[in-house]
């Protein structure tokens, strides 16, 4: 089973889920505007990958951030934050039995 996580007006996004459609590959969308983020889930991604990967320090939610708080952002209050601000997850989390994809790139999603 492939879960891809984002959220719907992303343009990655788009670029991800037409990929898929116009590969015939089943996934489930997991829409963190309606539905947020598993924690469980968002903490195995930060073992695997590291959560400098995952936090999205180029979009408007990091600008938005207290400055104090991006200063001294290490594991568990990047955590916290993309716990409370899914947007802030670069787009999109591709989930297989076997990998973690972060962002569209079509050589990746060939591979898989």
């Amino acid at each position: 089973m492939i879960t891809l996580y984002g959220i719907p007006n992303c343009d990655t996004i788009k670029k991800a889920r037409k990929w898929l459609n116009d590969n015939d590959i089943d996934y489930e969308f997991h829409d963190y505007k309606k539905r947020g983020v598993p924690e469980k889930e968002l903490k195995a991604w930060v073992k695997k990958l590291g959560w400098e990967i995952l936090l999205n320090k180029r979009g408007t939610t990091w600008r938005k951030l207290d400055e104090k708080v991006k200063s001294s952002v290490d594991e568990n209050t990047a955590i916290q934050i993309m716990l409370n601000n899914p947007s802030i997850i670069k787009r999109p989390v591709l989930i297989t039995t076997k990998n973690i994809l972060v962002g569209f790139k079509t050589d990746e999603y060939e591979k898989l």
